[in-house]
């Protein structure tokens, strides 16, 4: 049973295949290693167009933007921007993965397309130490990917952040609860890359995973905007 619910809550993050930008704004661009702060300024997120705009809560003031290289790749720069004031300013920002088979409006669980759309992120956790983060944290090694998948996923989920499509805010992020059904899949979350597209998460490095947790606060509502580019500005 304890086998089954883990699987349940890592099937959209999990997979072995292996695979390999722009953020839309000008000045530095990101690295792996991410860019020094406060880069560029802007009254809306770069590269968002009204139709997610909108979905962005009047009340949140950090937005972590995931920019997919195209609808069909697996390759993404990941943003984040600190809203001051009436504009956006962006804070760091890093080169990531997201589904290896890029991206969907309408996700549904296997198709390994992540979803475009406006998330909300409200809690963490993983098999590592809490690292000094202000969103709820669950440590367990019931996070831990199965020794059954390549070498190279084993550390996937030391740390993650839910990504709140179809789960309960507020739940650990393995809890397996689907609200709108298993069909429309879930579990999907920030989590540590391998240098592949993933099954439908978003996956950084260590440092930009390690960084993002102890920035994220819920008082600034955080939530990720997420999609390919034509998308976003759509």
């Amino acid at each position: 049973m304890i086998c089954g619910l883990l699987l349940a809550a890592l099937s959209a993050c999990g997979g072995a295949a292996v695979q390999h930008g722009s953020d839309g704004t000008s000045g530095a661009g990101g690295g792996r290693g991410g860019t020094s702060p406060g880069a560029a300024a802007t009254t809306g997120v770069p590269g968002v167009g009204d139709r997610l705009r909108r979905r962005i809560p009047a009340v949140s003031r950090q937005v972590v933007a995931v920019y997919g290289d195209g609808k069909d790749s697996a390759d993404a720069t990941v943003v984040l921007y600190a809203r001051r004031g009436p504009v956006w300013e962006r804070v760091r920002s890093w080169q990531g993965h997201n589904g290896k088979k890029g991206w969907t409006a309408e996700h549904h669980a296997g198709d390994n397309r992540s979803p475009v759309g406006v998330f909300t992120l409200t809690d963490a956790g993983g098999v590592l130490a809490d690292p000094g983060t202000r969103l709820p944290y669950t440590r367990s090694a019931s996070f831990a990917a199965p020794r059954w998948w390549a070498r190279s996923h084993w550390h996937d989920f030391d740390y993650v952040i839910a990504i709140d499509y179809n789960r309960v805010k507020g739940a650990p992020p393995d809890d397996p609860t689907r609200p709108e059904g298993e069909e429309k899949g879930g579990g999907i979350w920030l989590h540590m890359d391998h240098g592949s597209g993933t099954s439908a998460c978003v996956s950084l490095s260590r440092a930009a995973m390690e960084y993002l947790l102890r920035t994220l606060d819920p008082d600034r509502h955080p939530v990720v905007v997420m999609g390919d580019r034509d998308a976003l500005k759509a």
